[in-house]
This record gives structure tokens, C-alpha cells and sequence, in this order.
């Protein structure tokens, strides 16, 4: 697993020991990034389910100012500290060991907003449709911020929000990559 573009491109990450989490292959995520713009200019980057974070620490790579890279587990906490310490910028990282909902209660008291939400959550525990609508509720996005959502092949998203805008989806293996948009309310 590596850092496939950007500032830190070509830098060897960790995974998380064992068969608890689920790292997303290199392939799927150089696709993820050319399917949501390839490169960013500034914002931050909110990954939820961060496992080894590489997700958010690709973010930040190609251009978002700073990532939040959230996840329970203890050893998925220690893989992304030492992960960020291969950046050697990690004044650019908040790393956060806590449930997803308390992080999102934690990020709305904070008054925190992002231009790019990552949810790879583990696949035999997704509620994405309740985290998407607290992350909305919370309004933790910004207008135009994309909502990226990392499924099993065979899960089909609904999200009743009139503020979120479907963009596409594609799969890779037994992956489903579908991407959001927040929109402005009419």
C-alpha cells in the first residue's frame, strides 16, 4: 500500500495488522481520486471509518489543507499515527480515536465543515444512510463537498436528502465506490 500521487506520492504506508479492516487496494483508490478530481486546492477531508488512512492522507497529498482521520479501533489508531508520521507533516492530520457518532457530535460542537467526506466503513456494520443524514443534519458539508461512500458490490445506497445529489457509482470487484455532492437547498 502506497501513496499514489500528490506531495507524498510514492511513500510506502502500513496496514492495520490482522483481518479487522478491509484496506482499499491502490487500484481502486487512484480511480476513486480521478473519479472526484485527481487534485484539490485547499479544504479538509473528514474519513470516518480511517482503518490505516490512507484514504485521508491521499486527501491531503493532492492538495486538501488538512484531514481528520477518525476510527475506534486502537490498532487502527497506531497505523495512522505512524502513517502520518510518514508525511512528515503531521500538523496537517487530526487523528481522533472515537466512534463514528461521537466523532461526527464532536466535529459539529467544533463547528468543523469539509469539502470531502471518505465512509469505508467495515462492510458487515454499514449505516451509511444514518451517518450521511447526521453528517447533513450537523451541517458538517460544505455546498459542493463530495460525499464518498465505499460499499460491498451489492449494497445500494438511498439517501432521502433533497440537499444530496447522486453523482455516479462504479465497481471494482466487490467494491462499490458511489459519490454525492451536498447541494445548495432550494
Amino acid at each position: 500500500m502506497r501513496i499514489i500521487s500528490g506531495e507524498f506520492g510514492g511513500r510506502r504506508l502500513k496496514a492495520v495488522p490482522g483481518q479487522s479492516t478491509r484496506p482499499t487496494t491502490d487500484k481502486v483508490k487512484e480511480s476513486l481520486f480521478h473519479m472526484i478530481g485527481p487534485y484539490f486546492d485547499g479544504g479538509h477531508a473528514l474519513d470516518l471509518y480511517s482503518g490505516s488512512g490512507a484514504l485521508g492522507i491521499e486527501a491531503v497529498s493532492r492538495g486538501m489543507k488538512k484531514a481528520y482521520l477518525v476510527d475506534h479501533s486502537h490498532q487502527s489508531i497506531k497505523t495512522i499515527n505512524e502513517n502520518v508520521k510518514i508525511t512528515k507533516e503531521q500538523e496537517k492530520f487530526i487523528v481522533w480515536k472515537k466512534k463514528d457518532t461521537q466523532a461526527l457530535e464532536n466535529l459539529r460542537q467544533l463547528g468543523e465543515s469539509f469539502d470531502l467526506v471518505l465512509l469505508d466503513p467495515p462492510y458487515g456494520r454499514q449505516e451509511l444512510e444514518q451517518v450521511v443524514k447526521q453528517i447533513l443534519d450537523y451541517q458538517l458539508v460544505n455546498d459542493r463537498a463530495v460525499i464518498v461512500c465505499e460499499t460491498d458490490k451489492d449494497v445500494s445506497l438511498d439517501f432521502d436528502a433533497p440537499t444530496l445529489r447522486f453523482i455516479k457509482d462504479k465497481i471494482y470487484g466487490t467494491t462499490r465506490i458511489s459519490l454525492y455532492e451536498k447541494v445548495a437547498a432550494e
